[in-house]
């Protein structure tokens, strides 16, 4: 009965889920424009919504406080303030210039905006190919949170393959049918719904073991060195590190990054972005000290377990835990089919539209056939994430590390081609490429050490890429085809 209740309750809030987004679908345009970025009309609430909920991974719900268990609670710091920060400021930055550029040249991808400035079609598809090749693991991560997840709920009774098979069926179907309207809508319900269950759930584990100055005694007789500021592991050169990749990489993960493209007009981007730091801290707050907490709780975590599925299996109704999970589970579908979105438009537009365009005897695709294979695209993407995740999953915290640390080296190459004329399609390409080879390095070879007096490669990569690009566009002239001017003359906002 309780396995059955279980079931119902996730298989039923998953359902409700896609029937919203198919709902918001039916009510679409049938154009590439509506179907990637709801014809750019997003406003505050649903572009704050969505873009949260793009972000409402396995990530945050099981690695977060999984970190937050194993060396104490400064994860809130990293992630619920800096990163919110970091991020709120690069969405500014970054983001109303790309809002500028898409309102005024129909951009719909990165590689689109970064291709028609240095005119050059192999470039776009080397920014595609490589946030495709970071995209992967952060869907696998999905994967293998939802997997994990429901073997702790269940107790063993679901194995880990039926879990990650259930939301990757889920979210093939959902990216399949609907599009980024779609997608707003069901995000905006499971962002608010997350904020309220995450809250309900430390409250609710708090009122069981006698509230948070019992619950920190606990800890402090478990691990006293958890309440001490700084240890071992959050070192001050970690906790930049750490936060300045994630931050920077966020900002290019293309589910976000096109959201950039998405806001209605340039208050909706302001209000987002001033807004962005406080939605963070009301979420992050409470699921890092259910991670934290429960170190001085009577619960067994085993190795590579998940600790709020357990935790909540533990001090919660069965009904409770099973929703929290439900909706965490629809939050990584809601962060799953998004990067399925995005990365189907990544393909589509900058790797299989230009190539075939390129031959001499095909003057266009049809708009049939480009769907078709964004369609087929998703389901082969999300098939092959799925079965590598079953071979030899990683940890959630490496594989959601290595891909915002992968997304960071793209950052400040495009943040200095949308601020600086000088920057040449040769500096681009050099600073793009350095810093890519220096961290793949850091991560499959023994040659790149993967830190450096306590600084992360993945940072370091990042200066690497800033300081080739510069040099390498100074000593270069611009290819003749490049549009120096057209990240800076005659921009309109309306």
């Amino acid at each position: 009965m309780t396995l059955t209740l279980q079931l119902g309750i996730i298989v039923g809030y998953l359902i409700l889920a896609l029937a919203i987004g198919l709902v918001a679908y039916r009510l679409a345009d049938r154009t590439a424009e509506d179907f990637y970025l709801a014809s750019r009309t997003f406003g505050t609430i649903v572009l704050l919504f969505t873009t949260f909920a793009t972000l409402l991974s396995a990530f945050t719900f099981f690695a977060g406080p999984n970190v937050a268990y194993q060396q104490g609670p400064e994860w809130v710091l990293v992630m619920g303030l800096m990163d919110g920060i970091i991020f709120a400021i690069l969405w500014y930055v970054i983001g109303y210039k790309q809002w500028l550029l898409g309102q005024n040249h129909g951009y719909v991808t990165l590689g689109e905006m970064l291709g028609d400035r240095f005119g050059s079609t192999w470039f776009r598809g080397l920014v595609a190919g490589i946030s495709l090749v970071w995209l992967f693991p952060y869907v696998m991560l999905q994967q293998v949170g939802a997997g994990t997840a429901l073997t702790a709920l269940t107790e063993g009774a679901i194995p880990y393959w039926a879990g990650a098979g259930l939301i990757t069926a889920f979210m093939i179907l959902y990216v399949v049918l609907a599009g980024m309207r779609g997608i707003a809508w069901t995000d905006t319900l499971q962002g608010a719904f997350m904020l309220v269950v995450t809250w309900v759930a430390m409250l609710w584990l708090l009122a069981v073991v006698g509230g948070p100055t019992s619950a920190t005694a606990a800890l402090e007789a478990e691990a006293a060195q958890h309440l001490a500021l700084g240890s071992d592991h959050y070192t001050p050169q970690w906790m930049l590190s750490t936060a300045i990749t994630i931050g920077f990489g966020v900002a290019m993960f293309p589910q976000v990054n096109q959201r950039f493209f998405a806001a209605g007009s340039r208050t909706v981007l302001k209000r987002s972005f001033a807004l962005w730091p406080i939605l963070c801290v009301l979420l992050f707050v409470p699921s890092f000290l259910i991670g934290a907490w429960a170190r001085g709780l009577d619960v067994t975590i085993p190795e590579g377990g998940n600790v709020l599925p357990i935790v909540l299996a533990e001090y919660t109704p069965v009904w409770f835990a099973a929703l929290v999970i439900a909706g965490a589970m629809a939050a990584m579908m809601s962060s799953s089919d998004s990067m399925l979105l995005s990365g189907s438009s990544y393909f589509t537009r900058d790797l299989y539209r230009p190539v075939l365009e390129s031959r001499s005897d095909i003057q266009s695709i049809s708009s049939r056939r480009e769907d078709l294979v964004a369609r087929v695209g998703v389901v082969v993407f999300a098939t092959a994430s799925f079965l590598v995740s079953l071979v030899n999953p990683a940890t959630l915290f490496e594989l959601g590390d290595a891909a915002f640390s992968g997304f960071a080296q793209l950052a400040l190459p495009v943040l200095v081609a949308l601020y600086w004329r000088g920057t040449t399609r040769a500096g681009m390409t050099a600073g793009i490429l350095a810093s890519q080879a220096f961290y793949l390095a850091s991560l499959f070879t023994a040659v790149v050490p993967s830190t450096y007096a306590g600084w992360t490669a993945g940072l370091v990569g990042m200066g690497l890429g800033l300081v080739v690009t510069v040099v390498v566009s100074l000593v270069t002239m611009p290819a003749a085809d490049e549009q120096r001017a057209l990240y800076f003359d005659g921009l309109r906002s309306d």
